[in-house]
Formats: structure tokens, C-alpha cells, sequence
């Protein structure tokens, strides 16, 4: 922190340093590149042999880096808890080489500290000196200035200060003139203004004699009043009595016009005398701004060097003080070396060997959260394991897809076995496939099913649902009815179902192809359309297979599911995690679908001795779909 030796309030407000921090402080100060400096050239080490020699230090290039970097690798500090102590370290080969830097170390951080608290006082006393002398002269100066422009302007200052702190033109003798003036003309003009009540309507101030004559006046109209009543106009006491009231109101009024003249000739000779003054005081009101300029910078003067000689009559007492850090103990030279310990290295080898073995669990744990085992469907997910399809690499899946004679075939003719035991009545007419994400293999397993279904003889339609991103075009390789299919027929712009399925000889099922991608695939899956198609497909064949959207978070599925059957949900081994699985399967049971069981693909060589095709029996329908089938004697 740096000293404030002008002890001046700073623009911010100082912030209170709790004892915690200025600890901290001073342990981070303690292993900083400004101790090793200190201690490197206090004890020489550069030039010191047995410190170079324990360190092997022999290349003079960078050596003050390199011996740096050394005394802040090896020094270490341990504050002790509950207390202000903090035990210094130093390691090394050499035991009297780590006891000498430990020492010099503490040494040095004290000598720093003593230097950082009391090393400033005599260039704060020599700078508060130059200041304050500096300042003098300034304030000296300024206070002449003052002085000199005051005898110039013949300013008078009546009163000093004010609540601002300078003296403006209102506070000198002008104007105190003006504002005494200002006062008596105000009390004229009132004076002018009863006078002229008393002309218009007799109406004196109290404390004026004309009152009385008012007072007489009243009285001698009353009598008058009443000797006409009684006597008449011309009788000789009524005359009497109107000669008397016209005199008493030619007195009156006569009154009344001598004090409004007299009124106005005094309110025309102080305006005069205002106006004289007001013109003197607007010609000082310049100089008055101008005098408190001088006025405020005198006594800013005079208050900064205030300050600056008390600050310094401050420093002068307190000269230097106690060192706040001390040493407690020294280091002694150890007798047994602390390290390596074999105790410590075989428990940290213990703990190491226990993370890494908890590590490898957690991490086998966690990326076997995939469904491997396709029996899993059954144990983990609760559903029927309707076939579990290889993985295929040898030549064109689809090509294969038609081979009777080939593996991945007689897998999907497990499938379609096993569906067919779904419910006395055989296979639900109308299936839907689906899956979490996509690239699980939906798409295929829709057509291997579909092609399963056609050997069988059944007349079978596949529907690619899929509108969002349907494969099943490049799957079949039907480039060219990419116009019309589903999408028009649910937009009314077709109304045929049967114009826009296209016959697939190589497969032998019907296919309805998706069509254009619409940008409101819910809507349309949504709609009763899609209802009214799925009824005339089931009227005019025997099985109908639905390539529906993959779940995601998407609601396709969950729409389509309303108008079909039952639900096929096809799931990729060792790809998707279990808990994804559930979540999948959890919206769609919940909007109330019907799931008849799983179809796990792409089943890799490691898990053979789960098997394909016939080597799944037939029994894993049993207990699902709409009706139980009784199980046979």
C-alpha cells in the first residue's frame, strides 16, 4: 500500500484491509520474485559454491534466472493455524545450504517490511517541505492579488463569508446602500397608496389626526339629516349645520390632497436614489465575481497548506517506529534428510491405485449404459425381443434383403415369425416402425419386414411416414417418384391412395412413397387424412407397414401411433444409451400407444452367442398385443 504523506481525503474512500487479507498479503510477498532478488543478492548465491554446487548450477548463461527460479521452486511457507506465525522452508542437498537461505530468507522479508513502513518518512519530509514552500509563495501571492483588486474597485466587504464560502457584490457596502434604499422605497410606495385611499375614499391610517375631523364630519351629516327631517331646507339651523359639514369636508379633502402630494414627491426621490445605486451595484457585480475568484483561491491556498504543515509536524514527532514483523526462531541446520519418504510414496501409490481403479469401473459402468445384449430389451426395457438382425458386411444390404438363403433374410424372417404370434389372429394388420434416433436401421427393418411378409405370400404395403427425413427413396432406389406419394394425398392434392403406390417386383410389396418435404409434418400426420389413408390401405391388403419418424423429440410418432395398430420399436446395439431408450419409450406408451416388442440391429460378432434368425423361438409373443394367446398343451 502507499503512504498517504499528505494525509489529504483521497477522491475514493479508503478500503478497510481485514487482518486476513493483509496476511495473505504478506505470505504472497513472502514467495515473490522481489525476495528472491533480495535474498540473491544479499547472501551473493552467484558467487556462493556451495549453494551452486547443491544445485549443480555450472552454465553462467542466466544464472540470475536460473537462481531465481531455484529459491522459488525450493522455498516453501506454512502459516500456522490460529495464530499471525508462518514457518519459512527452504529444501536442498546441502542441509547447511537450506538452513543459511531459510534463515537469510526471514532476514531479508523483515529488513523489506521495516523498510516498506518507516523507509518513506524522510522523502515525505523532504517532498512536504518543497511543497510547503511552494504553497507559501502561492498563497502569498494570491492574498496580494486579493488585496490590490479590492483598493482598485473600492470593494468594501462588509460581511465575510458566506454559505458558500467567498464574498459576492451583495456583500459589500453598495450593496448594503441598495438594500436599505430598496426598504424605504417600498414603505413610500405603501405610504402613496393609503394616501390615495384617503383621497378616493377618506380612509387615513389610524394614527392620523384627520381621523377626528372624520369622526366630526359623521356627526354633523347625522345632524344634519335630522333638522331637515324635522324642519325642512330652509330653516336657519339646518343651513347652519350645512355650512358647517361643507367646511369640515373642504378640510378633509384638502388634508387628504397635501398627504398624497407630499407622498409621491418622496417616493420619486428615493426611486431616483435607487435607481443611482442599482446603477453603481450592477457595475460592482462584476468586480464581485471576480473578487471571489480571488477570494476562493486565497482560502483554497490556505487550507492545502494547512494541511501539508500539519501532515509534516506529524512526520517530525512520529520519526521511525517498531517493526511489526518479527523472527522468532532461526533455522537450525537439520540432521536427517525429510524426503523422499518411502511411507508417504507407498500410501500415495495406494490412493492413486484406488482412483484409477474406481475411474476404470465408473468408466465401464458407464459406457456399458448402451443396450449390448439384445436379451436386455426383455430384462432392462420389458418388451418382446422380436428378432435381433447382424450386422451385415459383406455386399449390398438390400440386395441381401432378397436372398432367402442369406443370414440377415433369415433374421428378419424370425421377425416376421415372431409377429405373427403376436395375437391369435396372426400379425396386426397394421404396423408402425419407429426408433429413438435416427441411422438405427428403421428403414431397413422396414423393408426387411415388408419382404418377409411378401415371400410369405400376403399382399403388403410399406408407407414411407418418415417426413422429415426419409432414406427409404435412396434405400430403393426410386429416384424418379420423388414428386408425387404421401404428402400430396395428406395436402388433398391427390385423392387417390392407389394412383401413387408404386410396385416393387424386386421386393414384392407395394410401396407409397413419401412424396416432397412438406414444412408442417405434424399437421398433416395430425390430420384425419392420414386416418383415411391408413383405413383404404387396410382394406386392400393384407399387411401394412408404416416407416414412421424417429422419436427424438419430435410428436410424429406419437400422431401416426393413433391410427395404427401396434408399434415396432427398432433399437441399434452398443449406439443408444438405455436411459435415452426409456425416455423414448415412456412418451410414446404414455400418449397411449400399443408397443408390441423390439427389434435390435446391427448386432455385432461379440454377441453371436445370442444368435439369429430360427436360432429365437417363438414364444416371445405371448402375453402381448390385443388378445392373449393361450399357450399350447
Amino acid at each position: 500500500m502507499t503512504a498517504d504523506v499528505t494525509n489529504l481525503d483521497a477522491l475514493e474512500p479508503d478500503t478497510q484491509v481485514s487482518e486476513l487479507q493483509y496476511l495473505n498479503t504478506q505470505y504472497e510477498l513472502l514467495v515473490s520474485r522481489f525476495m528472491t532478488r533480495r535474498v540473491m543478492d544479499a547472501g551473493n548465491l552467484s558467487r556462493d559454491e556451495a549453494f551452486r554446487e547443491s544445485f549443480r548450477i555450472e552454465d553462467e548463461r542466466d544464472l540470475e534466472a536460473d537462481i531465481q527460479r531455484i529459491l522459488l521452486d525450493n522455498v516453501s511457507i506454512d502459516p500456522i493455524t490460529q495464530s499471525s506465525l508462518v514457518d519459512v522452508k527452504f529444501s536442498s542437498p546441502n542441509p547447511e545450504v537450506s538452513a543459511e537461505i531459510a534463515n537469510l530468507w526471514v532476514r531479508e522479508f523483515v529488513a523489506a517490511n521495516y523498510e516498506k513502513r518507516f523507509g518513506a518518512n524522510i522523502e515525505a519530509r523532504d517532498f512536504l517541505q518543497s511543497q510547503i514552500a511552494e504553497l507559501r509563495e502561492r498563497l502569498s501571492e494570491s492574498e496580494r492579488e486579493l488585496v490590490e483588486y479590492a483598493n482598485a474597485n473600492e470593494i468594501l466587504v462588509l460581511n465575510a463569508g458566506g454559505e458558500s464560502g467567498a464574498e459576492s457584490a451583495g456583500q459589500t457596502l453598495v450593496g448594503a446602500d441598495l438594500a436599505a434604499l430598496n426598504a424605504a422605497l417600498a414603505a413610500a410606495v405603501a405610504d402613496r397608496i393609503s394616501a390615495q385611499a384617503a383621497v378616493v375614499g377618506g380612509n387615513f391610517p389610524s394614527n392620523d389626526p384627520r381621523n377626528q375631523l372624520l369622526a366630526s364630519l359623521s356627526e354633523a351629516e347625522a345632524e344634519l339629516a335630522v333638522l331637515r327631517a324635522n324642519f325642512g331646507p330652509d330653516y336657519p339651523e339646518v343651513q347652519e349645520k350645512q355650512a358647517e359639514v361643507s367646511s369640515l369636508r373642504s378640510a378633509i379633502s384638502g388634508g387628504a390632497r397635501d398627504l398624497l402630494q407630499s407622498a409621491r414627491i418622496r417616493e420619486a426621490e428615493l426611486r431616483d436614489q435607487v435607481e443611482q445605486v442599482k446603477q453603481r451595484f450592477l457595475g460592482q457585480q462584476g468586480q464581485g465575481i471576480s473578487y471571489g475568484i480571488l477570494k476562493r483561491e486565497v482560502d483554497t491556498n490556505r487550507e492545502i497548506y494547512d494541511a501539508l504543515l500539519q501532515r509534516f509536524k506529524e512526520l517530525e514527532a512520529s520519526g521511525a517506529g517498531q517493526n511489526n514483523i518479527q523472527i522468532i526462531d532461526f533455522a537450525d541446520t537439520p540432521s536427517e534428510p525429510y524426503a523422499p519418504s518411502l511411507f508417504q510414496n507407498l500410501l500415495v501409490a495406494l490412493v492413486a491405485s484406488f482412483v484409477v481403479a474406481a475411474g476404470v469401473v465408473y468408466l465401464k459402468v458407464t459406457l456399458s449404459q448402451t443396450l449390448q445384449d439384445p436379451e436386455d430389451v426383455r430384462r432392462r426395457l420389458g418388451l418382446p425381443l422380436l428378432g435381433a438382425i447382424p450386422r451385415e458386411m459383406d455386399g449390398e444390404l438390400v440386395e441381401r434383403l432378397t436372398e432367402r438363403s442369406s443370414e440377415i433374410n433369415e433374421a428378419y424372417t424370425t421377425v416376421r415369425t415372431n409377429l405373427n404370434f403376436l395375437t391369435p389372429q396372426g400379425a396386426p394388420q397394421v404396423l408402425m416402425l419407429t426408433s429413438s434416433v435416427p441411422s438405427e436401421g428403421k428403414s431397413i427393418s422396414s423393408v426387411g419386414v415388408a419382404t418377409s411378409f411378401a415371400q410369405l405370400g400376403k399382399r403388403t404395403l410399406l408407407i414411407d411416414a418418415d417426413l422429415r427425413n426419409s432414406k427409404l427413396h435412396q434405400t430403393l432406389e426410386l429416384h424418379e417418384y420423388g414428386k408425387g406419394g404421401l404428402v400430396p394425398l395428406l395436402a388433398n392434392q391427390e385423392s387417390d391412395i392407389f394412383s401413387q403406390i408404386v410396385p416393387l417386383e424386386q421386393f414384392g410389396f407395394d410401396f407409397l412413397p413419401m412424396g416432397r418435404t412438406p414444412p408442417n409434418p405434424v399437421e398433416l400426420l395430425a390430420s384425419e387424412r392420414f386416418g383415411q389413408i391408413i383405413e383404404a390401405a387396410r382394406d386392400a391388403y393384407d399387411q401394412v407397414l408404416v416407416d414412421g419418424a424417429p422419436m427424438l423429440a419430435l410428436a410424429d410418432a406419437i400422431e401416426m401411433s393413433k391410427f395404427v395398430n401396434g408399434v415396432i420399436f427398432v433399437i441399434e446395439s452398443e449406439r443408444i444409451k438405455l436411459r435415452g431408450i426409456e425416455n423414448a419409450l415412456g412418451r410414446l406408451q404414455r400418449s397411449g400407444a400399443l408397443v408390441y416388442g423390439a427389434i435390435v440391429t446391427k448386432v455385432s460378432q461379440k454377441n453371436s452367442a445370442y444368435g439369429y434368425g430360427y436360432g429365437y423361438g417363438y414364444g416371445y409373443g405371448y402375453g402381448y398385443g390385443e388378445e392373449k394367446r393361450e399357450e399350447p398343451a
